[in-house]
């Protein structure tokens, strides 16, 4: 069956966004103008992200499904947080050990889909309205469990699952809705909206669309609850109003959207190294383009065939295949 290319373009759109967010943090102290760049992004690129995980975990959930979904995602998860700690120790930083269910730095998105796949497999049995209500009465509650957070990923897990779900149920004629002309104008206007109250509002803490902090951590523990549900809503809106201008037509480095796995799980190899050596710095505004072409650049190597070749034993628990003669 023919890929849409729609689903690959907002792929490859949201990884180079995870990348360029990656790069461009240790600015966002040194500027408003970045953090609140920063912040916008945040808003909606891992919601949408796993939107679109949920959206192609449509397939059947029988006992060979659950152990080929572990040797896609716990098998390179357990190998990476292996070889990232010996990487954080060859760069000298002092946090390099967390053992392996403390994740590092990225990884806590491979655990927590493995978890969401596994969710699924009772929450598809409800009826979707009431399914997506109960996730996001979870993903409302684990906020007041503060000893809930980075270990096993599982605040981001509750969290952010509402949006697997939703993509779960999602079907592609509602997503081609997204795209039609009002939808699109009234987008404009929601990311306007949004994009203006965050820089006028500097002191919103990030922490809330992270998914990982408690709401002692980020300062509300009372009302934290009613905060995270406006933080809900907030990221449904923009997911959509962003998603509506992803194009469908197919072009040359739409392909690309395919392999965002590899940048995701190799791209910290890149930015750590980075940030240590201090590429990341800020001077100007105009400093965010030569942030978003280094971005842009790490995708494309990543994503490249070279790489994929070199990274799959890793990834795929696959050798790359050796042709013989006959």
């Amino acid at each position: 069956m023919k890929r849409d290319a729609f689903f690959d373009n907002a792929k490859l759109f949201l990884i180079v966004l995870v990348v360029f967010g990656h790069s461009m943090q240790p600015m966002t102290n040194d500027s408003e103008f970045m953090y609140s760049l920063y912040t916008f992004i945040y808003t909606f690129h891992m919601p949408a992200f796993i939107l679109l995980a949920g959206f192609f975990a449509k397939g059947a959930k029988d006992k060979d499904y659950v152990l080929q979904l572990a040797k896609k995602l716990l098998v390179p998860y357990f190998l990476f947080q292996a070889v990232y700690s010996g990487y954080y120790y060859a760069l000298g930083d002092e946090g390099w050990y967390n053992g392996f269910f403390h994740p590092h730095w990225a990884l806590w998105f491979l655990i927590s889909l493995f978890c969401w796949h596994m969710l699924l497999i009772g929450f598809k049995k409800l009826p979707p309205i009431l399914g997506i209500l109960i996730a996001l009465e979870l993903g409302l509650i684990v906020g007041y469990f503060s000893e809930i957070g980075h270990t096993y990923s599982l605040s981001r897990t509750f969290v952010f699952f509402p949006f697997f779900l939703a993509g779960y149920w999602l079907t592609k004629e509602q997503v081609k809705k997204w795209q039609k002309t009002p939808v699109r104008i009234a987008s404009l206007g929601v990311m306007g909206v949004v994009a203006t109250c965050i820089a006028l509002f500097p002191e919103f803490s990030s922490g809330w669309l992270l998914g990982s902090k408690s709401y002692a951590t980020l300062g509300i523990p009372q009302a934290g609850g009613l905060f995270r549900l406006g933080v809900y809503v907030l990221a449904s809106v923009m997911v959509v109003a962003v998603l509506s201008w992803i194009p469908s037509k197919e072009f040359s480095f739409t392909k690309l959207g395919q392999r965002t796995l590899y940048v995701y799980l190799l791209h910290g190899f890149l930015i750590q190294f980075f940030r240590k050596i201090d590429l990341f710095t800020y001077t100007h505004w105009l400093d965010i383009l030569g942030v978003l072409v280094v971005s842009i650049g790490i995708v494309y190597l990543l994503s490249s065939k070279p790489t994929m070749t070199v990274a799959r034993p890793l990834i795929e628990a696959k050798l790359p295949r050796m042709r013989t003669k006959t």
